[in-house]
């Protein structure tokens, strides 16, 4: 399988299964989750540069460095895991992060983090991450990283409720500014 055609899918599968639906008349139900036959025709009908097929759906979820999507048991449906800015159901179960967790992020908003904490913006959740390795990776997205230390423990501790998404990213309304460090 081509990388460069397994990347340019999952950004796709990233727009209709977390964003936007709606870019090929896709329905998902209140959970996220897509019948996946109905997302192969309408990918192809909608004429993108590469033609679904169920062996191209099942590498890129299989391979996603990041394990965006998720099969069901029978791979009848997919969803994606987290990162949602449409408003579904992800049945998560609250739990307990035992350590400090990371966000990665850039100069251009730390004066507002600083000021506000992490705000969930347009998506569902702030996202965390359980090392500064991927919190880096997510930072450089932008530019130059920022890492910022969270004091997860204590947030737990204070009432904050934490899940934890089936790909292992750790998800929380917002986080207050006195919980977060520079690192």
């Amino acid at each position: 399988m081509n990388e460069k055609t397994a990347k340019c899918v999952s950004k796709f599968l990233s727009l209709v299964l977390r964003h936007s639906p709606e870019t090929i008349e896709l329905k998902l139900d209140e959970n996220g989750w897509a019948d996946v036959e109905e997302l192969i025709l309408k990918c192809n009908k909608k004429g993108n540069q590469n033609q679904m097929t169920e062996e191209l759906l099942d590498y890129v979820v299989e391979n996603n460095d990041k394990k965006r999507f998720v099969f069901n048991e029978n791979k009848t449906k997919i969803r994606a895991s987290q990162g949602h800015s449409i408003d579904v159901e992800l049945n998560l179960k609250e739990s307990e992060p035992k350590d400090f967790l990371y966000h990665g992020t850039v100069e251009k908003f730390i004066d507002s983090i600083k000021k506000e904490g992490l705000q969930k913006m347009s998506r569902q959740y702030v996202h965390l991450s359980k090392d500064k390795e991927t919190a880096i990776k997510v930072g450089s997205r932008r530019g130059k990283p920022i890492v910022l230390k969270i004091n997860a423990p204590k947030m737990f501790l204070d009432g904050y409720k934490f899940y934890l998404s089936e790909n292992n990213v750790w998800l929380i309304d917002e986080v207050p500014t006195k919980y977060i460090e520079l690192n």
